[in-house]
């Protein structure tokens, strides 16, 4: 019985270890609305706490600039402003879990997005006994929003940040589909809104003070 039981943990701690997942690994989940700064802030908390940045719209424009076929299903529904089906972002999110090695934690942009989502990364934090560290949110006005995507439209051209009647659709998209997620993340006593109006370094230090906590 000695010998199963060792065996047993043994190999618990060997699939922990293929996984590259450790017990005091971090998981924060980047939240709020588009336009509200996340990218800019996430190359901070990337280097100050050595975490791997996900991104899930870096890794479907990675697959769109491939032409696979995701990628050609991801791009018609980008320019509408829609979001991509759940499973083919969560296949993704995992992959990435279990692939990275030689960081403290993980930093997710842009998912979870909807409730069945976040019940998702659960389940699959789950697996590995792990579960969501903290959820900072920046959180600007509707207006700022608009304002903040358009400009950036203009400097970087991008097609899905062009039309206003786009932007319009992801700012509904946002508060119908993602703004639940507000309740479900503060019940599970994980939920930190930061203010994302002031300079990049305000908000920087506003962010830095929550994840010094964990």
């Amino acid at each position: 019985m000695n010998s199963d039981a060792t065996s047993k943990t043994y190999t618990s701690s060997t699939l922990k270890q293929n996984n590259h997942i450790t017990k005091d690994m971090k998981y924060y989940i980047l939240f709020g609305p588009p336009g509200a700064g996340k990218g800019t802030q996430a190359t901070a908390m990337v280097e100050k706490y050595n975490l791997h940045h996900i991104s899930t719209g870096a890794l479907l424009r990675k697959e769109i600039a491939a032409g696979t076929e995701l990628g050609l299903q991801a791009k018609a529904l980008i320019e509408k402003g829609c979001l991509v089906p759940d499973e083919v972002v969560e296949g993704m999110i995992e992959s990435e879990f279990k692939t990275v090695t030689g960081v403290d934690g993980f930093l997710l942009d842009g998912f979870p997005r909807t409730l069945p989502q976040a019940e998702a990364l659960d389940a699959i934090l789950a697996k590995t006994d792990e579960a969501v560290t903290a959820t900072v949110s920046i959180m600007i006005p509707d207006a700022m929003i608009m304002e903040r995507i358009k400009g950036r439209a203009l400097k970087e051209g991008r097609a899905d940040d062009a039309s206003e009647e786009i932007i319009n659709n992801r700012i509904v998209t946002y508060h119908n589909q993602t703004e639940p997620l507000i309740e479900y993340d503060t019940n599970a006593g994980k939920y930190n809104e930061i203010d994302g109006i002031g300079t990049i370094d305000e908000v920087q230090e506003r962010i830095f003070a929550v994840m010094n906590k964990f």
